[in-house]
């Protein structure tokens, strides 16, 4: 294979995400290999010094990142290699920081006029106190992935207190209003939307929401793509899916996740939950599910992803 390259794969991590990270790895070694490159792994632990002298020896032409989490998708793995300049897949340290801080995508997404729930900053302390919005409404770490940490708070429950109790995710946390109806999510390759997934979690399977259970246990949702929803709807949000990659100034692959509530009599509401510059990549992850519907096989994922690889800021 003439255009075959030298290839780390970052996974693994230090992250609570670490074991998807993990299988999303194992799944892109092999994709990559299977296309004639020669692929190394990494799983980058707390000694920073150790990940530059094991990049350096392994002298790679590309890092496939498939780190997931704090320091894989927070910018900080994206800076480092900057820094040594290696080119690697998906976004840089800019976009990458901005999306995985739930509050500073927020601020990007309301300036760039997409619609996003209502919503603010709390201190937990203040959680403890009160309720900081009419229930029902979502806690969120500022700073995890896979829905780590989210709960709903719903009205005569005693969850906040728990909430409060249970948290480790740093001194604030993201309230916004819960959007009832469907769970979707939309791929964006480049500049474009691959489909819509309406994802609904397993009934009896204790999940009210697509939680990390939800998402990574089989059978713990069933994906349907294309979803079943009124056309003009999927365009528009496949639209907002851009234009959020776009905002943030995302590269290669990222995966917008939306709330469509067609609850009421009026027309359906789309609601911009978050973009995920580091797409999940094991068997059961929707970017390549939705990838392969739109006739873009697992490997061809894997190396366009690779060609795409730079050092953007």
């Amino acid at each position: 294979m003439s255009n075959s390259k030298r290839i780390t794969v970052l996974m693994g991590g230090i992250s609570s995400e670490r074991e998807v990270s993990l299988a999303s790895g194992k799944g892109v070694v092999e994709a990559l290999r299977s296309l004639g490159h020669t692929v190394s792994t990494l799983d980058p632990g707390a000694d920073l010094a150790a990940l530059v002298t094991t990049l350096t020896e392994q002298k790679p032409d590309v890092v496939f990142n498939a780190l997931h989490g704090r320091y894989g998708e927070d910018g900080c793995i994206q800076g480092v290699l900057n820094w040594i300049g290696v080119p690697y897949t998906h976004s840089g340290v800019r976009a990458s920081a901005t999306a995985m801080d739930k509050a500073a995508a927020r601020a990007v997404f309301l300036s760039a006029g997409l619609p996003v729930a209502e919503g603010k900053l709390v201190a937990i302390e203040d959680l403890a106190k009160a309720d900081p919005l009419p229930t029902p409404y979502v806690v969120k770490p500022v700073s995890e992935g896979s829905s780590v940490g989210v709960s709903i708070v719903r009205s005569g429950s005693n969850t906040r207190q728990e909430i409060v109790e249970n948290w480790r995710y740093g001194p604030h946390a993201l309230v916004e209003a819960f959007i009832p109806g469907k769970e979707i999510t939309i791929g964006v390759l480049g500049d474009r939307a691959l489909t819509v997934t309406d994802i609904t979690p397993a009934p009896g399977g204790g999940h009210d929401f697509y939680d990390y259970d939800a998402k990574y246990t089989s059978g713990g949702s069933s994906h349907v793509l294309p979803a079943a929803i009124d056309d003009a709807v999927s365009k528009q949000a496949c639209a907002i899916a851009v234009a959020a990659h776009q905002a943030l100034g995302c590269s290669g692959a990222s995966r917008s996740d939306f709330r469509l509530d067609d609850t009421g009599p009026g027309p359906a509401r789309l609601v911009l939950l978050e973009v995920n510059t580091q797409p999940g990549m094991t068997a059961t992850s929707l970017l390549p599910e939705q990838a392969a519907y739109c006739g873009i096989s697992y490997p061809e994922l894997c190396g366009w992803l690779v060609e795409q690889a730079a050092c953007p800021q």
